[in-house]
């Protein structure tokens, strides 16, 4: 039988974009389809414009620290328009880029929704049907909101990127990573920020040591973070909105932003018609080549629920292609992933938490904190942690913890010892450099604590 396409991708994502590019310079005959901006989450409405907020958050304190070296600098206000109209500017920028990256590779692309008609048919939003030897479904997820009174007032994190003006009180919910960057931003650029959690420390999953420095210093910073703490009923008061929560507080705010989970985008797909089994939280069940259980239909990236983290994505990408296109059947690797979570102060993580690692066998801590030299000298007190988990008996790093500035640099490159099997003797052997924070990761002498 001829099929139109070797390959239709539905999303114009991470994942999706680089599955259409890799195949196409392999020569199949591709096409994909977007029914909203390319570039997806990660470049539309994710860690692009969140990283670039929190450079723009961070200069704040800068100035402070500018002046305790000798500049005589004054501080001035952050023009939130000005900024805004730079960070649209080069998200137009990036989608183009992702369009011509699918141009030039031949791939042809249609601007609308795209559904399953059968195991080799996509239907679009227009009623046109394409047909396709292999399909390969990357639509990512999309933020939730829980139901309770009043929760249609709730912002997410979609939202804060367009906002007309900054808010002047503005309440967080939630506890992961994207809810606790999201604060230090909004702090950062003025913002009087509340966060509500509803579980005993943010940052559930992450090592505990590392996410309770944190929690301390974001409230140091003036984040008024409350634990335990949930919201019963949101509703508008004049152009405020009242918020009624667990711990008795009854709040007015300008903005509730809620980041409390994000779902897969694979509803009203055609999925369930043709038979492609859906797991629980209704993401696409796939095997160890994404493949799900249609045999035809593949599916990569966070619509998989497997590790929702955009290289994540592009690594299962490429892996798909292997598989589908070069005959080398290739599973996407998903341990020990290496992490940033630009909180304020950031963290970079990889491998085993102390609490995960120490339930599975015997282990050695080594650890060290301290404020680093840099803001010591400017009076500030934010301190740094250096983390390392060992394998009593293999000797191997089971995990590398770092809360500092510049934490995701450090973790990217201690990340490639970790993946390598690195020893706590393979680092012991390493010269430090100095005079650097990381220099701690090759100098922690003796355990603090074993398990």
């Amino acid at each position: 039988m001829s099929f139109d396409y070797d390959l239709f991708v539905i999303g114009g994502g991470s994942g999706g974009v680089r599955a259409a590019r890799v195949a196409a310079q392999e020569g199949a005959k591709v096409a994909l389809a977007e029914e909203d901006r390319y570039g997806g989450t990660c470049v539309i409405r994710g860690c692009v414009p969140k990283k670039l907020m929190v450079f723009a958050s961070e200069y704040a304190g800068m100035v402070e620290d500018a002046r305790a070296y000798g500049w005589d600098i004054q501080p001035g206000a952050f023009n939130w328009e000005t900024f805004r109209g730079k960070l649209h500017a080069e998200l137009d920028r990036l989608e183009g880029v992702y369009r011509n990256i699918l141009k030039n590779n031949g791939v042809e692309s249609f601007d609308q929704r795209a559904k399953l008609a059968d195991a080799h048919t996509v239907e679009l939003a227009d009623g046109t049907r394409k047909t396709a030897k292999h399909i390969l479904i990357a639509t990512g997820g999309w933020p939730s909101v829980p139901e309770f009174p009043g929760s249609e007032l709730a912002v997410t994190s979609n939202e804060m990127f367009t906002l007309d003006k900054l808010p002047e009180s503005l309440l967080i919910v939630g506890g992961g990573y994207i809810a606790c960057e999201f604060a230090g931003i909004m702090n950062g650029l003025g913002v009087e920020t509340t966060q509500y959690y509803r579980g005993a420390q943010i940052l559930r999953g992450f090592d505990d040591e590392a996410r309770g420095l944190i929690s301390e210093e974001m409230c140091q910073a003036g984040i008024d973070v409350h634990l335990g703490t949930n919201v019963l009923e949101m509703r508008q008061d004049g152009d405020k909105i009242r918020v009624k929560s667990t711990n008795g507080q009854e709040r007015l705010f300008d903005k509730v932003m809620y980041a409390t989970g994000r779902n897969p985008n694979a509803d009203n797909l055609g999925l369930e018609e043709i038979g492609v089994e859906r797991g629980r939280k209704g993401e696409i069940v796939v095997d160890e080549y994404s493949q799900t259980s249609v045999p035809s239909v593949y599916a990569i990236g966070d619509v998989t629920d497997r590790v929702a983290l955009t290289p994540v994505a592009i690594r299962e990408a490429m892996a798909f292609v292997e598989t589908v296109f070069k005959g080398n059947p290739t599973s996407p690797d998903h341990e020990l992933i290496p992490t940033a979570i630009f909180t304020q102060p950031e963290m970079g993580t990889i491998g085993l938490s102390e609490e995960e690692a120490g339930e599975r066998e015997p282990i050695e801590v080594y650890a060290t904190s301290f404020k680093p030299m840099q803001q010591a000298f400017a009076g500030r007190a934010q301190r740094v942690l250096m983390k390392l988990i060992v394998s009593k008996e293999t000797r191997k790093v089971l995990g590398c913890h770092i809360v500092a500035p510049a934490a995701g640099e450090m973790i990217q490159l201690a990340g490639i010892a970790v993946k390598m099997g690195a020893t706590k003797e393979d680092f012991d052997r390493t010269v430090a450099v100095h005079p650097t924070m990381s220099e701690e990761l090759v100098t922690l002498k003796t355990p603090v604590r074993s398990r």
